[in-house]
């Protein structure tokens, strides 16, 4: 089915829409519940003021990506990795992350420089 330059409210259960292509969509406002969306790529997607709950994003990677804003809670972040990112004003359980990192390095060129 090919659906083009068309404005559509659409209610879709029970379906299986697994190799689809969404380009130039307009998604907003939709609600996904029980929906699987695994192996997707999603490139140029916006979902400011999106929100996921109860939500399976076991590896999940994130490139490029605004997260500004971002409040995770509740959730399993075992395994996580956050690599070559901006973390100005980023807090894990209200401790400041840039000033826990200046922290930790802090003590590990101490600990360097004891050993020598």
């Amino acid at each position: 089915m090919r659906i083009d330059q068309e404005k559509h409210r659409l209610s879709v259960t029970k379906s299986d829409l697994s190799g689809s292509v969404f380009d130039d969509v307009n998604l907003s406002g939709v609600t996904a519940e029980n929906v699987n969306l695994c192996g997707g790529r999603y490139h140029n997607v916006n979902v400011s003021g999106s929100s996921f709950d109860d939500a399976n994003m076991s590896g999940l990677w994130v490139e490029n990506a605004n997260l500004s804003g971002l409040r995770v809670k509740n959730a399993n972040l075992a395994g996580a990795v956050i690599a070559d990112c901006r973390m100005e004003g980023m807090t894990i359980n209200g401790v400041d992350v840039t000033e826990l990192l200046a922290a930790w390095e802090a003590r590990a060129a101490g600990r360097e420089a004891n050993a020598q």
